[in-house]
């Protein structure tokens, strides 16, 4: 089977060593070394929509106010809607500690 069809594996060391990071600038530093510009921008912007959508924002804002196309958003959205919950936990988390919890 070509790597394409299979689904990545959680225990995959990638996912371990970003547990790792211990600071924003760690993970920065890691993602840069690890993505092309591109594709930490698209990663950027894919977090900044489900963010948007999750405040409740329209389509048509978020388009103009990130420049992410109707189908990145469309994407973004049923990730919220019908993906695994984790955008919606790490809001929830960062909430938290804007809030001054743990």
């Amino acid at each position: 089977m070509n790597n394409r069809n299979k689904r990545s594996d959680p225990d995959n060391g990638l996912y371990r060593a970003i547990l790792l990071l211990e600071t924003p600038e760690q993970c920065y530093d890691f993602f840069v070394d690890l993505c092309t510009v591109s594709e930490l921008k698209a990663m950027e912007q894919r977090f900044e929509v489900a963010k948007l959508l999750d405040e409740g924002m329209i389509y048509n804002d978020i388009l103009e106010q990130t420049g992410a196309s109707s189908a990145t958003i469309s994407r973004v959205n049923r990730s919220l809607n019908y993906g695994t919950d984790a955008y919606r936990a790490i809001f929830a988390k960062l909430k938290k500690q804007a809030e001054g919890g743990a």
